[in-house]
């Protein structure tokens, strides 16, 4: 790379951390790390375990924005002042460091820019995520535990905080329905492209005859609401019905009746919760999930109140998967909105899910772009 080469790059760099510090609001995130820092040193920060937490994490994200802001304009700074300092001859004798540098603060950028996609008034966010079985029975219900068991791995490369709050198996194997809570900042902008239908094609290992199959699971993301006290629901609304835990979930499963299904009549909208120590908790918590799906249902049919929101709420129209996973007679993952794919299905299968996120989250930003 020739000395006006580097120039050139140095000045694409400025223009887009310019561009970057404006989206991320890097003066109102400074401010906001500023303020939580200080509730952190609070006397009774720690009274609420849960509530600590969850500003902690907050906390950390945020300042690992600044940071890594911080980082790159530092040393485009000491670089662009470096460059322009050299003469051509005084460049060549330092160019090989230079460009190591160059290439370095670049891939930081990119890295940054990534982050800069998450950008939606819930993404940063805790979520939940859930599957559910199509119909097929065992065949169906494997499938949706081999997505489970997927989305564990891809969970553990992150930095969160995830929670099994309901799972419904079956005696045969599989898993009719599982849900997780995941906390972390930007958890809900990294998991909200995998809602829709996910699609299966292989010879069932439950078909004697050995013919190839396709199976159906749908996943379902939401976002937990930080602040749900102004939103009430009437009681006449909702269905309360509580039944005996069963599956994983620890010491307290299968013991009580503690587990609560919370039904809101006017959509049909059902959630689940048994991983808590008591019904109370159950039903708090389940109440927390109820309000945050609402609100999303809300936002996404433009309604003003939840009160507006009637009808039979459909979770996921089939036939319109999102993405397919075929094992036979070829391996292909395929992602039809994005258009991104691999061969390689059994890394996908073992949680390697980030290409398909980060072009969910480029495909999505175009489509907003165009106002779609």
């Amino acid at each position: 790379m020739e000395l006006y080469e580097m120039r050139q790059h140095l000045e694409t760099v400025r223009v887009h951390l310019s561009e970057l510090g404006a989206l991320f609001d890097i003066a109102g995130l400074e401010a906001s790390v500023q303020q939580l820092n200080q509730k952190t040193t609070e006397a009774d920060f720690w009274n609420d375990s849960d509530a600590a937490q969850s500003v902690m994490v907050e906390l950390n994200g945020k300042k690992a924005n600044v940071d890594a802001y911080r980082e790159i304009e530092t040393a485009y700074e000491d670089l662009n002042g470096l460059v322009e300092l050299f003469n051509e001859e005084e460049y060549q004798e330092e160019k090989e460091d230079l460009t190591k540098a160059l290439t370095g603060m670049e891939e930081k950028l990119a890295a940054l820019s990534k982050k800069a996609l998450l950008s939606g008034e819930y993404d940063a966010n805790d979520c939940f995520l859930s599957i559910h079985a199509g119909s097929g029975g065992t065949e169906a219900m494997d499938w949706a535990g081999m997505l489970m068991r997927m989305y564990e791995r891809w969970f553990q490369t992150k930095d969160w905080k995830v929670t099994l709050t309901d799972i419904n198996t079956e005696e045969t194997g599989g898993i009719k329905s599982v849900q997780f809570e995941i906390k972390g900042y930007d958890a809900y902008g990294y998991c909200k492209g995998e809602k829709g239908v996910h699609r299966l094609v292989r010879i069932s290992p439950f078909d004697s005859q050995s013919r190839r199959h396709t199976s159906f699971a749908s996943v379902d993301v939401y976002p937990v609401l930080k602040d749900t006290g102004e939103i009430e629901l009437d009681d006449k609304d909702i269905k309360v019905d509580t039944y005996r835990s069963s599956g994983a979930g620890g010491q307290h499963v299968n013991t009580t009746d503690s587990a609560i299904r919370i039904t809101h009549l006017p959509t049909g909208v059902v959630v689940t919760c048994q991983n808590e120590r008591s019904q109370i908790q159950n039903r708090a918590k389940a109440m927390e999930m109820l309000i945050a799906k609402l609100v999303q249902i809300k936002e996404e049919e433009h309604r003003e109140k939840i009160e507006d929101i009637q009808g039979s709420y459909k979770q996921i129209a089939w036939g319109s998967q999102i993405r397919s996973y075929v094992f036979q007679p070829y391996t292909l993952v395929k992602d039809h909105r994005t258009g991104e794919e691999t061969g390689n299905i059994e890394k996908v299968m073992d949680g390697d899910l980030d290409p398909f996120v980060e072009a969910y989250l480029n495909w999505n930003a175009q489509q907003e772009a165009k106002g779609e």
